[in-house]
């Protein structure tokens, strides 16, 4: 799977912006998705995840309520809907793809370490 995350930007606090990240090659409907955000001096952190049907979501405590993520099976795309943006959500955003077997919960999703697949990121700045 070949992943091209663009929507990043500048945008103040209490603003919104979307991400998209396209894939292409294998079957983009058997994968679940992720999308993972790096501050300057940081970690990679989870932030959200969607598992193969777009049913079943998880959120870090940080977003949850903020973000939306979603996804297009008919598209191969996969969003990151940010609203209510805070200066804290500045970072490169990432999005990453692995096969999705049914076996796991989506509590293993949140886990970078999981993912094979990576986009090569977009940055968000929230300006306060």
């Amino acid at each position: 799977v070949q992943l091209q995350a663009s929507g990043g930007g500048l945008v103040q606090a209490g603003g919104s912006l979307r991400l998209s990240c396209a894939a292409s090659g294998r079957t983009f409907s058997n994968h679940a998705m992720g999308w993972f955000r790096q501050a300057p001096g940081k970690e990679r952190e989870f932030v959200a995840a969607i598992n193969w049907s777009g049913r079943i979501t998880s959120y870090a405590d940080s977003v949850k309520g903020r973000f939306t993520i979603s996804r297009d099976n008919a598209e191969n795309t996969v969003y990151l809907q940010m609203n209510s943006m805070k200066p804290e959500d500045t970072a490169v955003y990432y999005c990453a793809a692995t096969p999705e077997t049914g076996s796991y919960t989506m509590s293993y999703y949140r886990r970078s370490g999981v993912y094979g697949y990576w986009g090569q990121g977009t940055l968000v700045t929230v300006s306060s």
